[in-house]
């Protein structure tokens, strides 16, 4: 059993967990707080930055509650609109190499 005693004789070891925690803590209320601010969650903004949870609400905010990036319906009528084109200019290649022939 570590007493606290244990813990006053040996610092660094106080200090490196400490120092690891910190570092843990920061990079996922860093990334929780990056997304919360870009999907304009203000809630979710407040909770990560009030609430010193070791990176756990920031963790359980990415995976379960964050709008996944999802293909806008402007992208697909594009890309839709670029096959639609390819077919074409195919289409008009292949006419002119048959006329160039019977040529």
């Amino acid at each position: 059993m570590i007493t606290a005693y244990d813990l006053y004789q040996q610092p660094l070891k106080v200090i490196l967990a400490a120092g690891i925690l910190l570092l843990w803590t920061l990079l996922w209320k860093g990334i929780g707080l990056w997304y919360a601010a870009q999907e304009k969650k203000k809630g979710w903004f407040l909770a990560i930055l009030v609430l010193n949870t070791a990176g756990l609400l920031p963790i359980i905010y990415l995976i379960w509650f964050r709008e996944k990036e999802k293909m806008k319906p402007q992208e697909e009528t594009t890309e839709r609109e670029e096959l639609k084109a390819k077919k074409v200019l195919r289409k008009k290649a292949k006419k002119t190499h048959e006329e160039n022939r019977r040529e």
